[in-house]
């Protein structure tokens, strides 16, 4: 609205900015005049606000910074050690720090979402579905997951995905899961064969000693 606009603008400059001096701010305070829009763009300029008069919204992002920014100067000693409402007691600051804490995994909905994601990634499904994220959030697991890797780069468009989601973002990302998960499985049959050798070493007839090329004791 226009009007409301015009106002808005004016209740900015007498309240926070006061850039103009108050007997200057006539032109501006004039929300009815024609000539309107031609003070607001001298009071742009003169505030050395980057956009045009046309760019409504960033231009409201921009007066509104500038607001904070002098109110926060006026005031510094009194926001300086200010703490947001929400971090005020020991409760809220637990659930801001976790935002799934209030996640309820007895939603049918979000059972029908773990499960469909695991279909989409072709991870092997378990009749309990909390099961599945217990195995895949677990300490160790995140532990893991935090130790940087050296590696080379992927080209994720020459890997297919073998189904489409819908969603450009939301197909790469799954890309990058099913490599993950690749990958867990070939260190996983690494360790298998390690497993496989070392018992074939134990079972071995005890009278064959390959390092000094002969069978006998």
């Amino acid at each position: 609205d226009e009007t409301e606009f015009r106002n808005f603008i004016v209740w900015l400059e007498d309240q926070k900015i006061r850039h103009y001096k108050i007997e200057d701010r006539g032109n501006l305070r004039n929300i009815h005049s024609e000539d309107w829009p031609k003070s607001f763009e001298k009071y742009m300029k003169d505030v050395n606000c980057p956009f045009k008069i046309q760019e409504r919204q960033e231009t409201v992002d921009w007066l509104l910074g500038l607001a904070v920014r002098l109110e926060y100067g006026d005031n510094a000693d009194k926001y300086k050690d200010s703490t947001p409402d929400g971090a005020k007691n020991a409760d809220n600051t637990a659930k801001n720090a976790e935002p799934l804490i209030n996640l309820d995994v007895n939603n049918p909905d979000f059972k029908a979402g773990v499960m469909a994601l695991a279909n989409l990634l072709q991870i092997q499904r378990h009749d309990d579905y909390l099961v599945m994220l217990k195995e895949r959030l677990t300490q160790d697991a995140i532990a893991k997951a935090s130790q940087s890797k050296e590696g080379l780069p992927v080209a994720l468009e020459k890997h297919i995905l073998g189904f489409d989601t819908g969603d450009a973002v939301i197909n790469e990302a799954a890309q990058i899961l099913r490599l993950l998960h690749i990958e867990e499985l070939r260190e996983l049959q690494t360790k298998i064969n390690e497993a496989i050798v070392a018992v074939q070493a134990i079972i071995a007839d005890p009278k064959t000693d390959h390092r000094l090329g002969k069978v006998g004791r």
